[in-house]
């Protein structure tokens, strides 16, 4: 429901652009109408961030245990969730399988599938096993398992530019079975859904309220220079 509400303030956002096209479209074309189709703007912008601002967040989940939450996970592109398993440091990164919703009917089918990348490094080793995973609500299936070497300036895994293995469909059932047994006793399993699929929807909350407060200040600012010119 809390996906549903955030993608119908985009549906909003979409009108109020032919709305402000319209309006420019009756303005004469002059530094005076460059400012009132700029007023429009920022009330727009401000009416749908204080719209978003009241939203209900979902109730706060905790991942399981072991693994705890990145530091500044949700300012950054990087992994979500670490813990250390023996001599093992585990970072889990997430991605929504359909970050762009076509119509309503696949809002619960898109928010039900989650990307996952395990990145399972140890001490001493430049490479880290690498799995790219499908995580759903009772479910997590394994797309592919390759090693990937760290970039030693970032910490974050390089693109790779080696042979990553072959299809995982094509390799022997039993060898596919003792790699989800492997990550599974690393608890890399559906148990991560409710977490992580909480955890985006207040990233995307996060990264809406965002972008109406810097598209805001840079057209608030492109208007007060305007008006200074004039």
């Amino acid at each position: 429901m809390w996906r549903k509400t955030l993608v119908c303030a985009g549906g909003a956002i979409a009108r109020q652009t032919l709305q402000v096209r319209r309006a420019m479209a009756s303005l004469p074309s002059s530094s005076t109408a460059s400012y009132a189709v700029n007023n429009i703007i920022l009330r727009s912008l401000k009416d749908h961030y204080q719209e978003i601002s009241k939203m209900t967040p979902p109730p706060k989940i905790s991942p399981p245990s072991p693994y705890t939450v990145v530091k500044g996970a949700l300012d950054s592109g990087g992994p979500v969730l670490n813990r250390h398993f023996k001599d093992e440091e585990i970072n889990i990164s997430v991605m929504r399988l359909v970050d762009l919703v076509p119509s309503d009917d696949n809002i619960n089918e898109s928010i039900n599938q989650l990307f996952v990348h395990v990145d399972i490094s140890k001490p001493g080793l430049k490479d880290s096993l690498h799995f790219l995973c499908g995580l759903y609500p009772d479910a997590l299936g394994i797309h592919s398992v390759s090693l990937r070497q760290k970039s030693e300036s970032s910490g974050f895994l390089e693109v790779p530019k080696k042979y990553t293995g072959p299809v995982f469909e094509e390799v022997d059932e039993k060898l596919r079975d003792t790699l989800h047994g492997y990550i599974d006793e690393r608890g890399i399993n559906e148990s991560l859904f409710p977490f992580l699929q909480a955890w985006l929807y207040v990233k995307d909350h996060r990264d809406l309220m965002r972008w109406f407060k810097t598209v805001g200040t840079f057209v608030s600012q492109s208007s007060d220079r305007g008006t200074v010119q004039a």
